[in-house]
């Protein structure tokens, strides 16, 4: 027997980050995941599956940007030239999982994978809004970008 019955997850994250003024990098201090995961059946798993949403989310909202050259073609094929977070660039992600039982699964599980990937964008957003006074609306808000809108903020 499969089990149906899907429910819905809720999640929020919550993050701390320091913008350095003089290059428009983003420090992510600290980072709170809290989520619904329905029943917990393996609690470590589900762990996991938050920290995975809010790196991806992090990487997402910070540095991961396709760069197309003038004749269309992709300029940054490769890890080296495409930046996703390493483990150096992050804090340890703390969690914590409320669990309210699904009433439409038998098991009373609901899904925790797809829910950890949005919350970091706008958590992330207003943060960096919050220590700069700039409000970025497009992504990712890398370096470059942040430190454009600083420079645009301060010409007034």
């Amino acid at each position: 027997m499969t089990a149906g019955g899907a429910g819905a997850s809720f999640g929020v994250h919550v993050v701390d980050v320091e913008v350095d003024p003089e290059t428009g990098r983003t420090t992510v201090l600290r980072y709170l995941v809290v989520q619904d995961a329905g029943r917990a059946i393996h609690p470590a798993y589900v762990e996991g599956q938050y920290h995975g949403g809010a790196v991806q989310g992090i990487g997402w909202a910070l540095n991961e940007e396709y760069v197309y050259g003038a004749d269309g073609r992709l300029q940054n094929t490769v890890f080296l030239d495409y930046r996703i977070p390493v483990a150096s660039d992050l804090p340890m992600i703390d969690t914590v999982i409320v669990e309210v039982p699904n009433p439409g699964h038998p098991y009373g599980v609901r899904g925790v994978g797809e829910t950890g990937i949005t919350p970091p964008l706008p958590a992330l957003a207003n943060a960096i809004a919050a220590a700069t006074g700039v409000r970025f609306r497009s992504l990712p808000m890398s370096p470059p970008k942040v430190l454009a809108g600083i420079k645009e903020k301060a010409r007034g």
